[in-house]
């Protein structure tokens, strides 16, 4: 590749497109490689998002009994676009189509951004972007949240210098990114308002504007830890690993230290070009901005919450400050972009991107095998079977939700009634009570998937999915519940080490405080406050509460 620094800007995106085409044609169907290397894309919550796309087509037959579409306006884009595609080709012709075309997105919406930025194309930033595109946001199935951001990032493409018919061609982008979801938006009018307001301050009244948003952002936080109602908790480990590169760290520890090295390539790359311009004194003006951008959504992302539950009666706002470093890495990507494109730099982004992709085909080859060892035990299933899976990650994975892998499975044969999209309100497909098909409740959801619930009679007759040879993860047994028993007695469970996954965070946190909320803890709530503040998975040093017979600690 050519890494002439093309003057973009001026150049107008038809007469790039125009010269670039072959280029762009190919680095996009090499991207796309990843979709199509298994016969599954394995992405998190992905597989529930495809279940749900099911479910919604049963609905509009009046075959799903309990289940209804709701009519709402964000955090949903993707599903709609799954569900019209699917009905138009199939379910599995529409998952590769709609989450290619969001990988696409994604992609060319960082790419266009960083080239506002960097008034130049970064052709050398491609594995990067690349790796992203692939890296934890989207290895979690946030796919909605994942859409919204490279739709942000085309809106700030677009609006970031524009004026007059650019203006209005942002405001559909805008309206895209709110339907997919609510963060991408509020991001990039966040974005754009912040430069154009620090376009206007003078001299040192710009500092003004980080300190204001630093100062926001602790007074959510201070708010958030006194509130104990709101169950926020801060732990996701020293907030200083939280800076962007941690969207590389994926399946295991190999992932943290691929992510580490291509953060040090980064900072060296950073480092030669400002020795080399070190008596330009005018030099850091254009990487300015994107520091001070940078630096804000740091600060975001170590004092928002990492998780937190508005109602008790809703869902999870779940792994909240692990997803907005996509944001950071976005941002961090802009500064990079601001560099003199070298040929070392695409050398050694390239060698990160071939490993990380490498990683990449193995975990996913692993999960693949899991979901067809799940096809074969629920293929033979009467229709309208009731299931609930206990499937956990292996060890070290950062990736938890690989159970949504079951509900893939179950399209076509059965229902898993822990489903917790209809019970948490917050997406499309939801439910009413007594519905045999899905939950009513939200917390007998994340219970059943914890391996925590007691199985009612009214739930009988239904079945579980777990792992049953703790040598061999995605080996799948699958047993008949009884009436009275916890779902989760039988089969592979993590052991202490792994309290502090975002699922026992949860469970510890609810049982707490469904516990001082009926008045059987005798803690104090500044006890209670420190705990959640402190972000720990059992209770805090002292006294255990016994909720439901059992103690956490």
């Amino acid at each position: 590749m050519s890494m002439t620094a093309n003057n973009m800007q001026s150049a107008g995106v038809i007469p790039f497109l125009h010269e670039f085409k072959l280029r762009i044609l190919l680095l996009s169907v090499v991207l796309l490689i990843p979709c199509f290397w298994h016969r599954r894309i394995e992405a998190g919550d992905l597989a529930s998002h495809v279940y749900n796309a099911w479910l919604a087509q049963l609905i509009e037959k009046g075959q799903a009994p309990g289940l209804y579409v709701s009519n709402q306006w964000n955090n949903v884009l993707f599903d709609v676009a799954l569900l019209r595609v699917a009905n138009l080709a199939g379910i599995p012709a529409a998952e590769k189509i709609v989450v290619s075309i969001c990988v696409l997105v994604f992609f060319w919406g960082v790419f266009a951004f960083v080239r506002t930025i960097a008034e130049r194309p970064a052709w050398f930033l491609t594995p990067c972007i690349a790796m992203l595109a692939y890296g934890y946001s989207f290895s979690m199935g946030f796919m909605n949240y994942y859409l919204s951001l490279g739709l942000a990032c085309f809106g700030l493409a677009i609006l970031w210098r524009g004026r007059g018919i650019d203006s209005i061609a942002g405001g559909p982008v805008a309206a895209l990114a709110w339907l997919a979801h609510p963060i991408g938006c509020l991001w990039l009018l966040g974005t754009l308002a912040y430069a154009k307001v620090r376009a206007r301050l003078p001299g040192w009244w710009k500092l003004a504007l980080p300190l204001l948003a630093a100062s926001a952002f602790a007074a959510v936080r201070w708010y958030a830890a006194r509130r104990p109602a709101l169950m926020a908790d801060w732990d996701r480990g020293p907030f200083y690993l939280y800076n962007g590169a941690d969207q590389l760290g994926l399946y295991g520890r190999r992932y943290f230290f691929l992510a580490g090295a291509t953060f040090l390539f980064g900072l060296i790359c950073v480092a030669v070009e400002f020795y080399a311009r070190r008596r330009d004194g005018s030099s850091w003006k254009l990487f300015e901005l994107p520091f001070e951008l940078y630096l804000v959504t740091f600060c975001a992302t170590a004092l928002l919450p990492e998780n937190l539950r508005p109602s008790i009666y809703g869902g999870w706002i779940g792994l909240l400050s692990s997803r907005l470093t996509t944001i950071s890495a976005i941002l961090g990507l802009c500064l990079l972009g601001c560099l003199k494109p070298r040929r070392w730099h695409l050398s050694g982004f390239s060698v990160c991107a071939v490993v990380f992709f490498a990683f990449l085909y193995q975990d996913t080859g692993w999960l693949n095998r899991l979901e067809a060892n799940a096809e074969k035990l629920v293929s033979d299933m009467p229709p309208g079977t009731r299931v609930i899976a206990t499937i956990w990650a292996p060890p070290g994975s950062r990736i938890n939700f690989i159970g949504h892998a079951v509900e893939r499975a179950c399209i076509g044969h059965c229902f898993n009634y822990a489903n917790y999209e209809p019970a948490s309100g917050e997406f499309r497909v939801r439910v009413r009570k007594g519905s045999p098909v899905a939950t009513f409740s939200s917390d007998d959801a994340q219970d059943m998937a914890w391996g925590e619930y007691e199985v009612d009679e009214t739930d009988i007759p239904m079945k579980q999915v777990y792992q049953c040879d703790q040598s061999e993860l995605a080996k799948l047994c699958i047993r008949e519940l009884k009436a009275g028993e916890t779902n989760g007695r039988i089969g592979y469970k993590p052991t202490s080490a792994h309290c502090f996954s975002f699922e026992w965070r949860v469970l510890a946190c609810r049982r707490a405080w469904d516990s001082i909320a009926s008045g059987e803890s005798t803690f104090q709530e500044a006890d209670w406050e420190s705990r959640i503040s402190a972000g720990r998975c059992g209770l805090p040093d002292g006294p255990a509460i016994a909720v439901r017979g059992t103690r956490l600690d």
